[in-house]
């Protein structure tokens, strides 16, 4: 496929109100390989949290506000596996039966997640300006189970000359977040993220990037509370400071 000239960002309620620069250094990022970076200033949420708490109708009411961001054509790149797994593989279920059931499933097939785009849709190469560094990931369970994007994440990262990848022994399960689940079930998810903070700060990494949020909020926070000073980044700000996009 040929490099489009034109893409959205959807950039997730979480990292607009709390991640802004990420979201930033995405559109950075993507600017710097040639695209127009459109961002739809109504867009907010894809409707996830109610859908995953059992409450389809208020998430297709939330959902159903998104319609009208993406009028054009173009990839819809969505910078979290997690997010990118609810309108990519939810949202026709959710939509099924409704007069803009077609409306929906188009915008659906449309939306990539960021290093899929990356590493799949532009092949891109990046050149590593960086110092060596040791990095591990974190993938969120969406982003893993549904998108398979775990695998781009590693492919991008691999492809960074000073980059060594880490393996640690909690990468494939879950930090605990889960949208909702970590409020329902707090004493659950407090051990879940526990195990994943100490199995990140065991490692031979000196950072770990993530390309989910939320994950990265939750993560962040149990190793501030622990006092560590082990703490995790959004992917695309990492790829952009490695390829001299960033100071």
């Amino acid at each position: 496929m040929s490099q489009p000239a034109d893409v959205y960002l959807f950039g997730t309620c979480l990292l607009d109100l709390f991640l802004p620069e990420a979201g930033l250094d995405a559109i950075v990022l993507l600017e710097r390989l040639g695209m127009r970076v459109h961002f739809p200033q109504q867009q907010s949420c894809c409707g996830q949290p109610a859908y995953t708490s059992g409450h389809p109708g208020e998430a297709l009411a939330v959902a159903r506000a998104q319609l009208a961001c993406f009028p054009e054509d173009w990839p819809i790149v969505v910078p979290s596996g997690s997010c990118g797994g609810m309108i990519k593989h939810h949202w026709p279920r959710l939509f099924s039966g409704q007069p803009d059931e077609a409306q929906a499933c188009a915008i659906a097939g449309r939306v990539v997640e960021l290093t899929d785009f990356l590493l799949n849709r532009l092949n891109w190469r990046p050149q590593d300006l960086g110092e060596p560094v040791k990095v591990a990931v974190h993938t969120s369970c969406s982003a893993r189970r549904e998108m398979n994007v775990h695998l781009s994440s590693w492919g991008l990262l691999d492809r960074l000359a000073n980059v060594e990848r880490v393996a640690h022994d909690h990468e494939s399960e879950c930090c605990g977040f889960g949208g909702t689940f970590s409020i329902k079930h707090p004493d659950i998810a407090g051990a879940m993220v526990e195990d994943k903070a100490r199995a990140l700060v065991g490692s031979d990494a000196v950072e770990f990037v993530t390309a989910d949020g939320g994950c990265l909020l939750n993560i962040n926070g149990k190793l501030a509370q622990c006092g560590s000073v082990f703490q995790g980044r959004h992917l695309a700000s990492f790829l952009l400071e490695r390829t001299g996009g960033k100071p």
